[in-house]
């Protein structure tokens, strides 16, 4: 069983989407194992994203991730991380997949709902970053 972290974003969970996505990772044998809400301050925005820190996007990116609450969670499941980047869709929702959840859902690159790992070395600092092992169900 892989691991994976999700974020539902700012404005997924401002427009109500929380279900909707949490619906499509259990329907595609996802199962969440940890989550909870959260609202970060710039700080811990940045300390999240300091892969991209000296990107042009990274001022905007981490000022959005820190303007509302946000849902993370831990995705396990059989090739977790592939199959929770499949359905998010592409990063950039223009050519994101019918059907994926930025396809659906997403207003702009920025804001497409969604954030998921793209690595196992990736998953296991994101899951580290929000989670402690008290707060992870062992199945």
């Amino acid at each position: 069983m892989e691991r994976t972290l999700s974020i539902i974003k700012p404005d997924g969970v401002t427009r109500g989407l929380i279900g909707d996505v949490i619906r499509r990772f259990e329907k595609n044998g996802l199962n969440i194992i940890a989550m909870k809400m959260i609202h970060m301050d710039k700080t811990q925005a940045e300390g999240f994203y300091a892969v991209h820190l000296g990107k042009p996007f990274f001022d905007s990116l981490t000022d959005f991730m820190s303007s509302g609450p946000a849902v993370v969670m831990i995705l396990e499941g059989d090739d977790a991380i592939a199959k929770n980047r499949e359905l998010m869709g592409a990063t950039n929702y223009k050519d994101a997949a019918p059907g994926t959840i930025r396809a659906d859902h997403a207003t702009d690159i920025e804001k497409n709902v969604v954030h998921g790992s793209d690595a196992p070395e990736t998953a296991a600092f994101e899951i580290g970053y929000f989670f402690n092992s008290f707060e992870i169900i062992r199945r």
